[in-house]
């Protein structure tokens, strides 16, 4: 995907954890993207924003409106609250995009729907399957090379992120899914989590959750623990198996005849290791002699997720110059459904069942 011609002038609503990826992303890429204003209640943390990353901060959304013209606003506030503020901006007449999860539960999202029905722009930034990685297995598992897909194994994120990447790679949409769960609970050295690196050993109880979500004839299945995403030694997991092929991790086997087997590793390219000068940013993945990856905002250097949040702005940049959506409130209500339904399986020990919702009727 190529970058959009113009800045992308955008506004946030929040100033929580993931608001700071938002920022890093604005200011590694100034020539791409423009943060108009921040709204944040704490007029102590507004002042902190504004000393550090030279954003206009406003308390609350009546300023923002009133001061700014952004292309749309990215609403990054705890779940409970966020439909409310989602239904505010759309009565304000902009475009949302939302962070994961949009609400609660999908009860919650009902609403918003009706706003959407009604012409409203809402997406949601569900940006992991727009990682590097997990776009360039994703790509292959498209692309038809596997042959039919039937089986995949998510090991990556949580909840809905992890429905969300089940469903692409399985290649289904709102089906019915028969749910099975139980969870473990192990012991884990602590690794580091977001204020950093451990200052001395410790063990905490890592709670793992498995999951088997059949679609019919497609068997899909969830697996993640608590802990997984900054351990040290818990490693992200995919399998996408097809009747022609497989993506196991960075290994891809696939038939290209009943008689020659194919195998190709995805290697990643990153540059400015050794003697290369390039500076240091990621220029893509290839699998065989294939680019199945290349990243759109080469030379910034950014991590992998934060290139993938900057491709939920792009896009929905696009989507609001009449472009596709790219990922609907339907799809992200339809993922935290699942991952409720998950829940509740390992609550009751009783396999569950996942129907049709009004959002995808």
């Amino acid at each position: 995907m190529s970058i959009a011609a113009g800045k992308i002038t955008f506004a946030i609503v929040g100033s929580g954890w993931r608001s700071e990826f938002l920022l890093r992303i604005a200011r590694e890429l100034p020539d791409h993207f423009e943060i108009a204003g921040l709204v944040t209640r704490d007029p102590k943390k507004g002042r902190a924003i504004e000393s550090r990353w030279a954003v206009p901060t406003y308390r609350d959304l009546d300023q923002l409106v009133a001061a700014t013209t952004p292309k749309f606003v990215v609403v990054s506030v705890p779940r409970e609250v966020a439909p409310s503020v989602i239904s505010r901006l759309v009565e304000h007449g902009l475009p949302v995009l939302t962070e994961t999860p949009p609400g609660i539960d999908g009860n919650a999202t009902l609403p918003l729907h009706q706003f959407v029905a009604q012409g409203a722009i809402i997406q949601v930034a569900e940006q992991y399957h727009l990682s590097p990685l997990l776009s360039a297995q994703l790509r292959i598992a498209a692309s038809g090379r596997l042959g039919t897909i039937s089986q995949a194994t998510v090991a990556q994120c949580h909840d809905y992120h992890g429905v969300s990447v089940l469903r692409r790679a399985l290649g289904v949409g709102f089906s019915d899914a028969r749910i099975t769960a139980s969870s473990f609970d192990s012991p884990l050295a602590k690794g580091p989590d977001r204020q950093g690196d451990p200052a001395s050993e410790s063990f905490v109880t890592a709670h793992q959750v498995t999951a088997r979500l059949e679609f019919g004839d497609k068997l899909g299945v969830y697996d993640f623990a608590d802990q997984h995403y900054f351990s040290w030694i818990r490693a992200n997991r995919l399998l996408i198996r097809g009747d022609r092929g497989e993506i196991n991790d960075l290994e891809v086997r696939y038939l290209q005849n009943f008689a020659t087997p194919m195998f190709h590793t995805i290697r990643r390219i990153d540059t400015g290791q050794g003697g290369n000068l390039e500076g240091h940013f990621l220029r893509g993945l290839i699998a065989g002699d294939e680019w199945v990856y290349r990243n759109p905002f080469m030379p910034g250097r950014l991590t992998d997720d934060e290139i993938a949040v900057a491709d939920c702005l792009e896009r929905m940049a696009a989507h609001v110059d009449g472009g596709p959506a790219f990922y609907s409130l339907a799809e992200a209500s339809q993922d935290l459904y699942l991952g409720l339904q998950i829940k509740q399986a390992v609550e009751t020990g009783e396999t569950v069942w996942a129907r049709e919702q009004v959002w995808s009727s």
